[in-house]
């Protein structure tokens, strides 16, 4: 079973971008499923010129994750589908301490420009990574920072 573990963070400095590794990459997403308490999200990806149909269970630190490569065509039409909002985000890699830390730009919806996330992977629950002085708040258990939840609250009326 595929099982992710991860912490999420607010950003609150500009810091980071000074210890960016290689070209950002420029990534849509929308979701077929938001989740929500005790319910699996499933996500569409384009990420650069791949694309991928995911699967997560509930949870925050610790969640089942299941993810699949599809045809960027594929995801294109998944994507017309979501009844929910297109998040357009731009990932970056800043390696800290040891670890691969993502951080996430976010563009569309307006309402989510200048939004920045960064997560970090970890191998067992036990890791504690060192953290950066760029962090903000950790909001690993909160779901309103999850990308299937900024999708929701940005979906349109209908």
């Amino acid at each position: 079973m595929g099982t992710e573990i991860e912490r999420k963070f607010l950003v609150a400095s500009d810091a980071w971008r000074a210890l960016v590794r290689g070209p950002g990459t420029p990534m849509r997403q929308g979701y077929l499923a938001a989740g929500g308490p005790g319910l699996p999200s499933v996500r569409i990806r384009l990420a650069g010129p791949a694309a991928f149909l995911t699967v997560k269970g509930p949870g925050g630190k610790i969640r089942a994750e299941f993810e699949y490569a599809i045809p960027p065509e594929d995801a294109e039409a998944m994507l017309a589908l979501s009844p929910l909002a297109t998040l357009a985000k731009t990932r970056w890699e800043v390696e800290h301490g040891g670890h691969l830390w993502t951080v996430d730009t976010f563009h569309a919806p307006a309402r989510l420009d200048g939004l920045v996330l960064a997560e970090v992977e970890l191998d067992t629950a036990e890791v504690d990574p060192p953290l950066p002085d760029w962090l903000g708040e950790e909001v690993t258990d909160d779901p309103r920072f999850s990308n299937a939840a900024l999708a929701a609250a940005l979906a349109p009326p209908g």
